[in-house]
């Protein structure tokens, strides 16, 4: 079997694919062999990591035309020929930051799921190598290309499903048996978009992370700094990361474990006093010249609004923030990367400047103020910011965002859904998550009968933190898909302050993981943990 689908891997066994509203333009193929990689679990998010070792597969790449459109949109597709072979399902990759697919942490995914026998693909929606708005937000000064952008949000991504499985059929005879769709981030925020508006792509879908009030989410990227803005004063990080530190500390032991790990999140916010922390000495500031410092009324004031969330300029309420803890900082990082926080600032002998989020920049600088040389974020006073997020909402909500709580197509399609939001993410806040399955549960009384949602105490934007992902949840998503069996909760390992592992369980929302600490003593144990009633999503 091996040699007549390595026989196969030649462009005419693919010829005639089609695409409603598409036009096909060339199709290529290589038989790669001797494939030997790493599937990493950072970056399969709910699949542990495995050894690929001298993998057969056949790339096929397709590029096609939606006519008058004027693009060039790529699906690259991953046959499995052998070690392993095929196991008779489709898993594709999702994107992350600006990029659709077709990127490394993309091919990372795809890795994985070639090393366990799926058919798995990835697509660029047409904007090539773009890791960035920047080369295809706008079709000139003011004006947006909405055909891109549409591509981007939504339209690329059934067009993946529907020619990858076309692709899987013509080369091994059959199509999968099923599909399912993986990623975390932007990736989240696709299988999201994909279980509303395009309910039989996918059989199962597994989303980490989802921007799936993207409109929103733009902006409260950018709020700390629109703070420090109005403020005209912007802290050392240290400053922040000492009150994140002492948060850390205040609230650690709310959920009865004293790890390092803040589990109570929505305790933690109206418990602790960033405040409190003015006049505080921070020595050894490295943007200070590694000098001692003292907490400033700004730091408290930026870190106390970062974690409370946007508000108008008459101080009501309009978006989540992040977790309390969850450093925001030039120090802190996000999700394991270099990443500044999205409070970061720049030092430069002892004076201090803002240092924005490129991805709310982008979002602003193209989509909002479409490509205005006058425009000046800095600049914006609350009420020009007010107005930004307000239109964002208004003009691009259908296009990006993924809140449509109707999932009763998905459902009725027989699809199964489970997303994780770490509760330590840096970017995204897990606010947006849990309100989204709160207005499925409203909606649909039967939610947890095809989707589940599990937060995760200590993680990052993804991965990264003191917490290991859920990396079991992909397999039982299949069993949940495959034989009715629902995930009731999912193991997890985290590092404890002494640095040893401990392994714990996920609930599934609104539930949550409780210690048992008179009957059974020990934190490291997972026969320690058991789910219990949880809150519902905090107001805003």
């Amino acid at each position: 079997m091996a040699e007549v689908l390595s026989a196969a891997c030649v462009p005419p066994t693919f010829h005639g694919i089609g695409l409603f509203g598409g036009e096909v333009l060339s199709v290529t193929t290589n038989l790669v062999t001797n494939f030997t990689a790493w599937g990493l679990d950072i970056f399969r998010f709910t699949q542990p990591t495995i050894p690929v070792q001298n993998a057969t597969f056949c790339n096929v790449t397709v590029s096609y035309t939606h006519p008058g459109q004027n693009d060039n949109t790529i699906v690259e597709t991953w046959l499995p020929i052998e070690n392993p072979s095929w196991n008779n399902r489709f898993q594709a990759a999702g994107g992350g930051g600006w990029a659709t697919g077709r990127w490394a942490l993309s091919y990372e995914t795809m890795k994985g799921a070639i090393g366990d026998g799926y058919a798995t693909s990835t697509t660029d929606a047409g904007l090539g190598s773009a890791l960035d708005p920047s080369e295809w937000a706008l079709i000139s000064p003011g004006n947006v290309n909405w055909y891109k952008l549409n591509n981007f949000a939504s339209v690329s991504l059934n067009d993946q499903a529907i020619i990858s499985k076309a692709l899987i059929k013509r080369f091994y005879g059959k199509g999968p048996a099923f599909s399912y769709w993986n990623g975390c981030s932007q990736g989240g925020r696709q299988g999201l978009m994909l279980a509303q508006r395009y309910p039989t792509a996918y059989d199962g879908i597994s989303a980490g992370a989802p921007v799936l009030y993207s409109s929103l989410t733009g902006m409260s990227l950018y709020w700390p700094q629109e703070v420090m803005n109005r403020l005209k004063t912007y802290p050392y990080g240290c400053e922040m990361d000492a009150i994140s530190a002492a948060a850390i500390t205040a609230c650690d032991e709310l959920d009865g474990v004293t790890d390092g790990i803040v589990s109570d999140v929505d305790a933690c916010l109206r418990s602790f006093n960033p405040f409190q922390l003015i006049g505080t000495l921070v020595p050894d500031c490295r943007q200070a010249g590694n000098r001692t410092v003292e907490i400033g009324t700004a730091a408290a004031v930026v870190v106390n609004a970062t974690w409370h969330g946007i508000v108008t300029a008459k101080r009501e309420p309009t978006w989540y923030g992040l977790s309390p803890g969850t450093y925001i900082s030039n120090e802190g990082g996000a999700g394991g990367f270099e990443t500044p926080g999205i409070a970061s600032t720049k030092c430069s002998n002892g004076t201090c400047v803002g240092n924005p989020n490129s991805m709310a920049m982008s979002w602003m600088k193209y989509f909002l103020a479409r490509g205005d040389p006058n425009f000046d974020a800095a600049e914006m006073t609350y009420a020009e910011f007010d107005d930004m997020v307000r239109i964002g909402r208004q003009i691009y909500r259908s296009v990006m965002d993924t809140d449509d709580p109707d999932l009763t197509r998905f459902r009725d399609a027989g699809g199964k859904m489970v997303t994780f939001h770490g509760l330590w993410d840096t970017l995204v806040p897990p606010n947006a998550t849990r309100r989204y399955h709160s207005e499925i549960s409203a909606l649909l009384p039967d939610t947890d009968s095809f989707y589940r949602h599990f937060e995760v105490p200590g993680l990052g934007h993804c991965w990264g933190h003191a917490s290991g992902q859920p990396t079991s949840l992909f397999d039982q998503l299949r069993a949940w898909v495959e034989n009715g069996t629902a995930p009731e909760q999912t193991p997890v390992d985290i590092k404890a302050l002494d640095g040893s592992t401990h392994h714990r369980i996920l609930c599934p929302y609104p539930q949550t993981a409780r210690f048992d600490k008179e009957a059974c003593g020990d934190p490291a144990d997972t026969q320690c943990w058991s789910c219990d009633a949880g809150a519902g999503a905090g107001d805003l």
